[in-house]
């Protein structure tokens, strides 16, 4: 999905001379290809050609770096990396919220776009007893991932040929103030853009990771 080039495994025979039995193994892996934390340089402030704190995007350097040394990487390479998180996760099971429980059948495609506003977040989360606190991990459930599950390889495949469509939080002023005005460190989400797909105004990634929250 989004063009990205996927993963690849490379074994390069090093059979020399000819009687040996020995092979190299080489990995491509784009970060963004599966789980993974959005980086502080991944989305900017496009009106502002700009990252978070204002670096510039002419400062991010492009293209391949060699790191022959592991021990002395270029500081300005690794700019605006993510080096470790911890936190406390909490979980908002909107599917939950949506289906009653999986007594009925969930009232969206998680694979269109369709946003999901603040108000039914925090239904679902008092309807599990959550309790926002500073610094947490909001993690949301869509039901994309349910949806993948259910589905054949052939039509898992065909998913990543079709232009990317996917339910997820609305782009409003009130998403912005509920995750500013609740302090999270970090937000993931069941579904590959955490936002609905594609954005309706504004990207919220500009607004989260250009102000350093995590996707």
């Amino acid at each position: 999905m989004f063009n990205r080039r996927p993963p690849e495994h490379k074994v390069v025979s090093r059979t020399n001379p000819p009687r040996r039995a020995s092979n190299a193994d080489e990995l491509h892996i784009n970060t963004q290809f599966g789980t993974q934390w959005d980086g502080l340089r991944h989305f900017g402030i496009f009106s502002e050609k700009c990252f978070y704190q204002g670096v510039p995007a002419s400062e991010i350097p492009q293209g391949v770096s060699n790191i022959s040394d592991p021990t002395n990487v270029d500081k300005q390479a690794i700019k605006l990396g993510i080096h470790s998180i911890c936190g406390r996760g909490v979980l908002v099971d909107l599917v939950k919220l949506y289906t009653e429980d999986g007594t009925k059948p969930l009232p969206y495609d998680p694979w269109k776009t369709h946003p999901i506003p603040v108000s039914d977040i925090k239904a679902a989360a008092d309807k599990q007893g959550v309790v926002f606190r500073p610094a947490n991990i909001l993690l949301l459930r869509v039901g994309f991932m349910q949806k993948f599950n259910s589905q054949s390889p052939e039509e898992r495949n065909e998913l990543a040929e079709k232009p990317e469509t996917f339910a997820g939080i609305e782009q409003s002023l009130e998403t912005k103030e509920f995750l500013w005005n609740n302090h999270f460190a970090a937000i993931a989400s069941d579904q590959p853009s955490m936002e609905a797909w594609p954005p309706e105004g504004v990207h919220l990634h500009q607004t989260i990771l250009g102000n350093q929250l995590l996707v």
